[in-house]
């Protein structure tokens, strides 16, 4: 947020093409808002209300920043940012003219109207649909290849920057990304990959820039499916050191997102089918035997962006035509890099033209002859070298420790990692805003706030230096306590905060506390930190999506060697996060209730209601998908009792774990009852921070359960729209877990149901390729299941082999919810390649399992399916038949399954007209039918109404 400036309501300013609407804080360009960072705005508008007049260096700090410490470089980073905006030249400025030695004047004539024009009632608020920083300098001499990039990304969906370090990618690439702000409907997103040491972590950057919160075991799956129809630009900076994982990912999501493009910057070319390359060279330099004077050298950009920094560092400093050639000289001696010629120019101050040029002759001169790509990267090398060199002591230490950050950074974080009896708080923040002037750290704009990074090179030269001093360890070990408050801010801010203002403000801060946990996991002497950071990183990772590093984390720190630095709140958070991690990506493991059960006894130790409350609702839903109803029923109730301990949210997580166990036990209008208040009930459930976990939404579930109580009630239409509902929630929450539930157990169950096969097949197509690409082994298997049942439905061929064994990976997986529907349709398809005996008897224990656990509410349907079993399979026997289709029309009535009683019923009847007819069996469905009040187009109740139409007379 920017500084509420005392100025008059309304009032809005107005100067060359452009209107300051201060209330608004909105800068237009005609009709378009203008990019600008809000103190940059400030500085504009205390200027812009005294036009003409000298407004010096302490005013601006005392108006924009009131009562705040400010190092000297934030006001001259604002003030470049906004002349960038304004496309102001030191050369020649048009608004802002700089009075060297007492601060700045606003030159340009300003119109003043008291009230805000129509047109900016036109400019849309910006909501977050990027991640750019705001660029403070200007950009010299990249016109043409921005305008050419600009050009080549409307025609191709790849197109890679390829150069030399230092040549200015990354600028060139932000550039050409700003200008596609506002045309790509779901944002520009800019990942900076130089911070990855782990090339598997591309995906997981992706997903943290972008905005997804998918819990998967495989991210770069659920980054696939959630790019798959968005429409957006990604940035990937800084490609080279992770060339073929980055290539392979930008492959997938090229095949697979037809509506996304790709900005890359490489050293190299990612060699991916459909890339455009663009090289960039080294900017334009004046050949050896040109003759020069200073108007003619300015035609060259590596002149222009020498001058412009060197004016930038020295406000007296202007061009000669004497020194225009010694100029040229350091230019084309430093291959037109940009950054070289940045580091070279801000010593001008120092040393002067003759002087650098000297300078940079004798650290250069080793290179003399060789201009290939490597010798240039030597060449930058050989100027950052320099550059250090020539910095005071205290400048140099801040320099290297600051090279620990993996991304970009603020003054305070600078402060806490580089400051010490050696240099202290105010001396960091000066070397900062050196380092800053001396393009040794880059300074950008985020919102009202100033953050600071050192680029690719700069921080391998900076790293290599702090390891040679012997720093190392102690920057890390203080960088490391560092990311540990850093993640206390984020956990507190994710409870206020949106999740798009929680990623815009700490997402950025994924690389740092991931090097922080690896370094502290294999510190030989760091032990306790490495615990207090990993307890702190769940609820950060649960935000950021990294539910695999995640787990891997806490089941490292629950090793014996950790036993001594990890407390009771420690085991207790640690045990659930693993439970609830495992149980959603690998199923009701044996692991799972013991971790579970582990933090259960912690919480009522400790008297941590909340906590206990997350622990049951994990042994419930474990208790529920191991096919133990009772049991889950059970663990809802100690939910609910903890209403009388103050956790109001106990009764509704009761209800929908009550809900669900009630459906299998077949207990439907309590069921129902239960289901519909969690699904009715508000959103908007809020965790503390040390809460919050990888878990279900509750509400989602609970509409898969319902669509099922509504169909087995007679209800198909609003079970079909649950079903629905159930999926486009599941969707939009990227959470691979839930996407499989609602594919597998709610859309194509209730598909099957209404005999809409070719709907069920697409269901179970998408739920098996989702649970294989996530690496939800258990999920893949569950999908196998269903996919039988259908092909038994279509008479298509079974594979018995491979059936079997998936019912032994449910089954020993511990999912055993589901596993009687999936022996019974083993079983059936035993019966029908021959092995009647066999396929009764896997039925039979079907039923045996339902009746040992309960979970009675399929029963009917087996029971029918065993008398179709037992009719096609042996018509000698359709006396049993009819037995098992009346025992299921009776289970059904006490049920109230209005659903499976319609089918047994329509089977009876189909079985008497092959012995002659009952009327008996007739009057049962039509009795059945007439109970329905919709879903007359579903499968079952068309198959009815034929009958009953084409009753014979008996």
């Amino acid at each position: 947020m920017t500084t509420d400036l005392p100025r008059p309501p309304g009032r809005t300013y107005v100067f060359g093409p452009f209107r300051l609407i201060p209330q608004r804080q909105l800068l237009v360009h005609g009709e378009q808002r203008v990019r600008i960072g809000g103190r940059a705005l400030d500085i504009l508008t205390v200027l812009v209300e005294n036009p003409g007049e000298i407004v010096s260096e302490d005013e601006l700090r005392s108006r924009v920043w009131p009562n705040t410490f400010v190092e000297d470089g934030n006001l001259k980073v604002n003030m470049a940012g906004l002349r960038r905006a304004l496309g102001d030249r030191p050369a020649g400025p048009r608004y802002i003219s700089t009075v060297i030695g007492r601060g700045y004047r606003f030159v340009a004539p300003v119109g003043i109207s008291d009230s805000a024009e129509p047109i900016v009632e036109a400019v849309p608020a910006p909501g977050r649909s990027h991640n750019l920083p705001t660029a403070t300098v200007r950009i010299v001499g990249r016109d043409h290849a921005i305008a050419s990039i600009n050009r080549e990304l409307e025609n191709a969906r790849l197109v890679s920057v390829v150069g030399a370090g230092g040549v200015g990618k990354t600028t060139v690439a932000l550039a050409v990304a700003e200008q596609a702000i506002g045309r790509m409907r779901d944002g520009v997103w800019f990942i900076d990959l130089a911070a990855l040491t782990d090339p598997s972590l591309i995906a997981s950057a992706i997903a943290t820039i972008s905005g997804l919160t998918a819990h998967s075991a495989n991210m770069q799956a659920a980054v696939i499916e959630f790019l798959r129809d968005r429409q957006m630009l990604l940035l990937l900076d800084s490609c080279e050191h992770v060339i073929e994982p980055a290539a392979a990912i930008v492959d997938r999501i090229l095949a697979e997102a037809a509506g996304v493009r790709i900005l890359a910057t490489s050293r190299e070319p990612l060699r991916v089918k459909g890339e455009r390359v663009r090289r960039l060279p080294g900017l334009g330099i004046p050949g050896e035997t040109t003759v020069l004077t200073a108007a003619r050298a300015m035609g060259f950009p590596a002149v222009e962006l020498f001058v412009e920094r060197a004016t930038d560092r020295l406000e007296t400093f202007t061009l000669s035509d004497a020194e225009a050639p010694l100029v040229a000289e350091i230019c084309r001696k430093l291959d037109g890099l940009a950054l070289a010629i940045e580091l070279a120019a801000t010593r001008i101050d120092a040393f002067g033209v003759t002087g650098l040029l000297a300078r940079l002759d004798d650290r250069l001169r080793l290179l003399e002859g060789h201009r290939g790509g490597i010798e240039r990267h030597r060449t930058l090398s050989a100027t950052i070298d320099w550059s250090y060199g020539v910095l005071t002591p205290s400048e140099r230490l801040v320099m290297r420790r600051l090279a620990i950050f993996a991304g970009a950074f603020g003054l305070a974080s600078a402060i806490a990692v580089a400051s010490d009896e050696r240099v202290d708080r105010v001396e960091v923040a000066q070397c900062l805003a050196n380092l800053v002037s001396k393009s040794l750290l880059s300074a950008e704009i985020r919102g009202s706030e100033m953050e600071y990074r050192q680029l690719d090179s700069t921080r391998a030269y900076a790293l290599q230096k702090l390891a040679e001093e012997g720093e190392i360890e102690q920057a890390r070990q203080r960088h490391a306590v560092h990311c540990l408050e850093l993640l206390g801010q984020a956990n507190n801010d994710a409870e206020k905060l949106s999740n798009a203002d929680w990623l815009s403000r700490h997402g950025g801060k994924v690389d740092d506390i991931r090097s922080a946990l690896h370094w502290a996991h294999n510190s030989a002497t760091e032990d306790s930190l490495a615990v207090k950071l990993t307890v702190a990183s769940i609820p950060f990772g649960k935000q950021v999506s990294l539910v695999e590093e995640c787990r891997q984390a806490v089941e490292l720190v629950l090793e014996e060697r950790f036993r001594p630095h990890r407390n009771s709140r420690d085991d207790l958070l640690l045990n659930l996060t693993l439970g609830a991690t495992l149980l959603h990506t690998r199923g009701p493991l044996v692991r799972v209730k013991i971790s579970l059960t582990k933090a259960l006894a912690i919480a009522e130790e400790i008297g941590d209601v909340d906590l206990q409350l997350e622990c049951l609702r994990g042994l419930s839903e474990f208790e529920l998908w191991t096919g133990d109803s009772h049991s889950a029923i059970a663990v809802a109730e100690k939910m609910r009792a903890l209403t009388s301990k103050g956790q109001a949210a106990a009764a509704g997580d009761a209800d929908a774990q009550t809900g669900s166990a009630l459906s299998w036990l077949g207990v439907l209008a309590a069921a129902r009852h239960r289901l519909e208040s969690i699904v009715q009930r508000p959103v908007g459930r809020h965790l503390r921070p040390d809460v919050a976990r990888f878990e279900f939404d509750q509400r989602l579930t609970a509409r898969g359960a319902l669509a099922t109580v509504l169909w087995l009630q007679g209800f198909p239409d609003q079970a079909v729209e649950i079903a629905r509902r159930q999926l486009r929630e599941a969707e939009a929450s990227n959470y691979a877990v839930s996407l499989c539930y609602a594919l597998l157990h709610g859309s194509a169950i209730i598909a099957m149901y209404i005999r809409d096969y070719e709907e069920a097949y697409r269901y179970l197509d998408l739920g098996a390729q989702h649970a294989t690409r996530h690496g939800l082994t258990i999920w893949r298997a569950m999908a196998i299941g269903p996919r039988n049942r259908l092909n038994l439905y279509t008479c298509r061929p079974i594979d018995l082999s491979a059936f079997h064994e998936t019912l032994a990976e449910v089954r020993d997986g511990g999912f055993r919810m589901r596993y009687p529907n999936y022996l019974t349709n083993y079983g059936e398809a035993l019966a029908r390649q021959g092995d009647l005996e066999g396929g009764l008897a896997a039925i039979d224990e079907a039923i045996a399992l339902c009746r040992s656990s309960g979970q009675v509410v399929g029963i009917p349907e087996i029971l029918r399916i065993k008398g179709n079993t037992i009719r096609f399979g042996d018509p000698t026997g359709w006396e049993r038949a009819v037995d098992c289709y009346l025992q299921s029309i009776e289970l059904a009535r006490d049920d109230r399954a209005l659903s499976w009683e319609l089918r047994s019923a329509i089977s009876l009847v189909k079985l008497w007209r092959t012995r002659g007819g009952s009327s008996g069996a007739e009057d049962m469905l039509r009795s059945v039918h007439e109970k329905f009040t919709e879903g007359f187009t579903t499968g079952d109740l068309r198959r009815a109404r034929a009958l009953l139409d084409a009753r014979p007379a008996v």
